[in-house]
């Protein structure tokens, strides 16, 4: 019996994947990628209507695999390879490092189409086809000759990435949990930061071990069978309505409570008009501000915060384990946002974020002993963990859950160019005045500005969503 069932795990996800290469995509194409007679659907759905275990677990599941090794491979393991390939080829950091700047331009960027194709054809589709296109530009990264074949292979590992990524999965997330919205965001990101933390080691053993060519195709095995076959075909699935489930797993009669909750409701596929809805509400600018003033924050602090602890004094080994510290910090603030957020209000939660994070920078201005230099590390990534896990959290409580991928698209972009501002406006200011003082005491007054706007981002009674056709 174990056996058999070993078998079926092992086959459906293969004979699944090549019924959706060999599927014709149109607009109900996600309700017929998550009939309830597929096979391996069954076998899952089974298991958990037997142990009495809500199928948005496994659905949980999936796209936490999906962020676990997607957020390292295609970018958090090019520090690892980027040496190694320059030392081979004589190339300078500088020019190959475009490539990652091109990668998250190409991933952040065009978010309003993801978020469009996302509502067309289901979450589900664009994480198979989006992460099966990373994964075949990650392989390719082992055949690269000349440096602009990394830039042409980071445009498409930054638009595969960019198409099954998070704002798919955070889709995935919004549709199936209300309640336990938070929880499960709080969950999904921190599978990020554990990706980031483990991934890198289990790189440089490869590299060591097989070189870095077949290291790269190495990378890009384990991405298409975890996050292409075993998250995105075996386990997610689009809705709980396409099985005959509502969110939470709660009972059917109380569908309807579900879908007011927090004050939004499903709108109807035929109304017209979201965008300007979108646009006009001053809910939506508010959480833009929240994700921009912490976004150049951490732009700032990624690309300088480790320049500047040796600039006051500390050896570059020192200043890399700071880092690595707000990094393991980042995961504990996800995890407790979401923990918290069952029981408190989100804009106290996130409010709180930013006062971890002003905490931060005003320790790192004032302190020189190294203590104090990691309750700076353990500030900023508690602040930052939260502050993002917030985001997908306050589009699902102001906006309806079938317009949460496009208003994701819109309002996504302004995290990954803010992000880029911060990195380049801190490195103008230090070769300006020789120091990232005054960079830094900006972005204290930026964050302060943050925080206010964590409190007015709800609807109005104005400003709300309109469900009887006006528009």
């Amino acid at each position: 019996m174990i056996s058999r069932t070993l078998f079926h795990f092992l086959k459906l996800p293969t004979l699944s994947f090549w019924k959706i290469l060999t599927f014709k995509f149109s607009k109900d194409t996600s309700s017929r990628l998550t009939v309830d007679g597929d096979v391996e659907m069954r076998l899952i759905h089974d298991f958990a209507n037997r142990h009495g275990i809500f199928y948005g677990w496994f659905v949980l599941a999936g796209v936490m695999s999906v962020i676990f090794v997607a957020g390292a491979t295609l970018f958090g393991a090019f520090a690892v390879f980027l040496p190694v390939m320059c030392n081979e080829f004589g190339w300078g950091r500088a020019s190959v490092s475009i490539a990652l700047s091109v990668g998250f331009l190409s991933f952040g960027l065009p978010s309003p189409l993801y978020g469009i194709l996302i509502a067309r054809y289901g979450s589900r589709s664009n994480i198979i086809l989006g992460n099966l296109i990373a994964a075949a530009a990650v392989a390719a990264m082992s055949l690269i000759q000349n440096v602009w074949h990394i830039y042409i292979l980071y445009v498409f590992i930054g638009i595969g990435g960019g198409f099954g990524g998070y704002i798919a999965s955070t889709t995935i997330i919004n549709n199936w949990f209300v309640k336990r919205r938070s929880l499960a965001l709080g969950m999904f990101i921190a599978c990020s930061g554990i990706g980031n933390f483990v991934f890198p080691p289990v790189v440089t053993a490869l590299i060591s071990s097989v070189g870095w060519r077949m290291a790269w195709l190495v990378m890009a095995a384990i991405f298409f069978i975890v996050a292409v076959l075993f998250g995105g075909i075996l386990l997610i699935r689009n809705r709980p309505e396409d099985m005959g489930m509502t969110p939470d797993g709660e009972p059917h009669d109380s569908n309807s409570k579900l879908q007011t909750l927090d004050g939004t409701k499903m709108l109807d596929e035929k109304e017209t008009g979201w965008l300007k809805q979108t646009v006009n509400m001053p809910v939506t600018w508010f959480i833009v501000a929240i994700i921009s003033t912490s976004a150049l924050t951490m732009g700032t602090m990624n690309t300088h915060a480790i320049a500047y602890l040796q600039d006051i004094g500390f050896n570059p080994m020192t200043a890399a384990t700071v880092i690595s510290f707000a990094a393991v910090f980042n995961t504990c603030g996800s995890l407790s946002m979401g923990v918290l957020g069952l029981r408190f209000k989100i804009k106290y939660l996130t409010g709180f974020a930013f006062l971890f994070m002003i905490t931060a920078l005003t320790i790192l201005l004032t302190a020189g002993s190294l203590p104090l230099i990691y309750l700076f590390a353990a500030c900023l990534g508690l602040g930052w963990g939260g502050i993002f896990t917030s985001l997908p959290t306050f589009v699902g409580v102001n906006f309806p859950r079938n317009r949460y991928a496009q208003v994701m698209g819109l309002i996504f972009p302004f995290q990954v160019l803010f992000q880029a501002i911060g990195a380049t406006a801190a490195g103008a200011i230090y070769d300006s005045t020789g120091g990232y003082r005054s960079a830094f005491i900006g972005l204290v007054a930026i964050l302060a500005i943050g925080f206010l706007c964590t409190f007015m981002a709800q609807q109005s009674k104005s400003h709300r969503w309109r469900y009887d056709g006006q528009q």
